[in-house]
């Protein structure tokens, strides 16, 4: 058989696939959770990993390559303090960073917005799925129940990653996003079983009554569910080992000056189970 050659070759073949890939992550935007997923949550010191930003449901998600127009912060804290996450356009992973020193290292990832518009009933059912009854109770208010919905929205994505052995001491924290999950306790030291508190911002501020679910990669069918108290807080007690992605929705009328009904933003927090504090 004849072999195929590309009508692009060299620089423009790889502009080329930036421009696919770019393309490709903005039809998927439109999808489901949004998290990233590194390439191993307990890395050894020295190592390279990749910091894979996925959309899907049910911690199930195709790739979104790294495109610059999205990113509004790719970060990477740990003891020595904030770094950008380095990659390169189009590319999945979407980022790569050293593991420097033993601890926690912080992964974060915030989009700018994006535009979607929906029918009425996908609109209506996600506002069902995520919680968003006070959204369902003004658009009823407003007579728009049965109107498509133009959308302005945001991730807000974190991951917990850790070289070495576990401590107390070693504490997730805020990053400034807009919509923020931040683990009260570093889910590396907990046994299975053990409870985790996580606390949940908008703004830098307590965002209460708000519900939160957290999803185990081996069984997600069987969601955690919680509204957040007055607080902000809600508690998970985590049975099963494994990857553990915990997520969040908000969502408030648009301001005057942006081209939508609603703007929201997603959270979301992934980390890993391994029953640590229980064998020790």
């Amino acid at each position: 058989m004849a072999s195929v050659k590309p009508c692009f070759s060299g620089p423009k073949l790889r502009n080329w696939l930036v421009v696919a890939a770019i393309l490709l992550s903005c039809a998927s935007l439109s999808a489901h959770d949004m998290w990233i997923e590194p390439t191993a949550f307990a890395p050894e010191v020295g190592k390279i990993i990749g910091a894979r930003l996925r959309v899907g449901q049910d911690f199930l998600g195709d790739p979104i390559p790294r495109n610059p127009d999205l990113i509004n912060q790719f970060i990477s804290v740990d003891a020595t303090g904030r770094k950008p996450v380095i990659g390169r356009d189009g590319a999945d992973p979407a980022g790569l960073l050293r593991i420097a020193e033993p601890g926690l290292v912080i992964l974060g990832y915030r989009s700018n917005p994006s535009p979607v518009v929906l029918p009425a009933e996908k609109f209506n059912q996600y506002l069902k799925e995520e919680g968003l009854d006070g959204i369902s109770a003004l658009r009823a208010k407003r007579n728009q129940t049965n109107n498509e919905a133009r959308e302005m929205f945001s991730r807000c994505a974190k991951s917990l990653v850790l070289a070495g052995e576990p401590s107390e001491a070693q504490a997730d924290q805020r990053l400034g996003f807009t919509l923020e999950l931040v683990a009260e306790r570093n889910p590396y030291t907990l046994g299975a079983g053990q409870e985790l508190p996580v606390s949940l911002t908008y703004e830098g501020r307590p965002l209460a009554g708000t519900l939160v679910v957290a999803m185990n990669r081996l069984n997600p069918a069987a969601k955690l569910m919680a509204r957040t108290d007055q607080n902000g807080r809600a508690r998970f007690r985590l049975a099963d080992r494994g990857a553990w992605l915990i997520k969040a929705v908000h969502m408030i009328p648009a301001p005057v000056g942006v081209n939508a009904e609603w703007v929201s933003f997603w959270a979301s927090l992934t980390f890993e189970m391994k029953g640590a504090g229980a064998a020790r």
